[in-house]
């Protein structure tokens, strides 16, 4: 999949998240309003974690150098 794609796909994740924390706990404003940070904390840590990994592939660090002799 595209860098794109994923990326809208990551931020539906988020809001479906924020959403679902806003819903099921609800216990006052200040502890749904650390929830839903942390909800989406968590949502930005992962599609950072998947961009890196993603674009490291792009272009590599180290070559790979192969010998005529393999």
């Amino acid at each position: 999949m595209g860098f794109l794609v994923m990326t809208v796909l990551f931020i539906v994740v988020g809001i479906i998240a924020s959403l679902c924390v806003r819903i099921i706990c609800d216990k006052g404003p200040s502890t749904n309003l650390l929830h839903t940070t942390l909800a989406i904390t968590a949502t930005v840590c992962c599609w950072m974690m998947w961009a890196i990994v993603y674009l490291a592939q792009m272009n590599p660090l180290i070559v790979p150098i192969l010998n005529e002799s393999e």
